[in-house]
């Protein structure tokens, strides 16, 4: 075949797929379109956005009600936010209203500080250990991870109760269950981060003069960054609204957090306040996990584009 005709047959080609991606699928008259791979999956977004919709519906009425004028949570009488500020039963002056959110927002930012480091340090060390005792490490690092949490919630407080009884039920037993329950996600994450870097960077800084700790520090801690600000998301989310663990830790109504309130008070003649805090619980953890997700994207935006972690390191030396 000539150059003449082999570029003629490659330009039908390209027209021929051009023509298919226009209409939605290959030019063939007889092939319905159920039949095309080139169809736009109608069905499939129609069922997602539906599903979508029935999961977020309780939640925006549950949100609505919560700027009801009046004390009713079945009628919608008019927008205020009487329920927030200025009503003596709203979340603003209801001492065990602000105390659940306090407690829930104490416990989610110190599980969260503790937590990730831990984990991050945790995966590391189980990263790089090669020896007997390793594959246990691993098995016992993630049981947590796959345990129910209700059986995780009964182990710690007969451990509290039985074992540690120096270490008394409320905030600092709530602290430690937390800790131990939510330690296990960066440790998931950031392992299989470490799994896709490699060995090569470190190894490469160490050769251009950087000590262990140095190559540690300015060349896999700053590519270990995304699944840290990953891992942080998921445990402030997976913590501020736990159930569970903090309400078998839990030893008096100081230390109830908001999911507790909420469970102890939804069935009785409750106010919109109940709402308000949920609310208010709802929007602390999409303002969170939002800004994790805008730092996320900017750390990886030139993840594959822009220079490796290790030219970033040599710049530094």
């Amino acid at each position: 075949m000539s150059a003449l005709e082999a570029q003629s047959a490659v330009g039908a080609l390209t027209v021929v797929h051009e023509e298919d991606a226009t209409t939605g699928g290959p030019s063939k008259g007889g092939m319905s379109w159920f039949r095309s791979p080139w169809r736009k999956p109608r069905i499939l977004a129609t069922i997602t956005w539906l599903y979508l919709a029935w999961s977020l519906l309780p939640v925006l009425v549950a949100i609505l009600f919560s700027f009801n004028a009046g004390r009713s949570r079945s009628s919608f009488q008019g927008f205020s936010l009487r329920w927030y500020t200025w009503d003596p039963e709203s979340v603003l002056h209801d001492a065990s209203l602000r105390g659940a959110l306090s407690q829930s927002v104490k416990l989610t930012l110190i599980t969260v500080v503790i937590a990730v480091p831990l984990g991050t340090a945790f995966a590391i060390s189980l990263d790089r250990w090669r020896g007997r005792g390793s594959g246990t490490s691993n098995f016992l690092m993630l049981f947590s991870f796959v345990t129910p949490e209700i059986i995780m919630g009964v182990s710690l407080f007969m451990v509290f109760t039985k074992l540690l009884v120096l270490v008394p039920l409320g905030t600092p037993a709530q602290l430690l269950g937390l800790i131990v329950f939510e330690m296990a996600y960066p440790v998931i994450i950031v392992r299989a981060r470490l799994l896709s870097i490699g060995r090569e960077y470190e190894e490469a800084a160490m050769d251009l003069g950087a000590s262990p700790r140095q190559a540690l520090r300015l060349s896999l801690l700053p590519m270990l960054l995304p699944a840290i600000i990953a891992s942080t998301m998921l445990v402030f989310a997976d913590t501020i609204d736990d159930f569970v663990i903090v309400r078998y830790l839990s030893s008096n109504a100081s230390t109830e957090t908001v999911s507790i309130r909420i469970y102890d008070t939804a069935r009785a003649a409750s106010t919109p306040a109940l709402n308000a805090l949920a609310s208010l619980v709802l929007f602390t953890t999409l303002i969170a996990v939002g800004a994790g997700f805008v730092i996320y994207r900017s750390l990886t935006r030139g993840e594959r584009k822009g220079s490796s972690g290790l030219e970033s390191f040599a710049a530094q030396l």
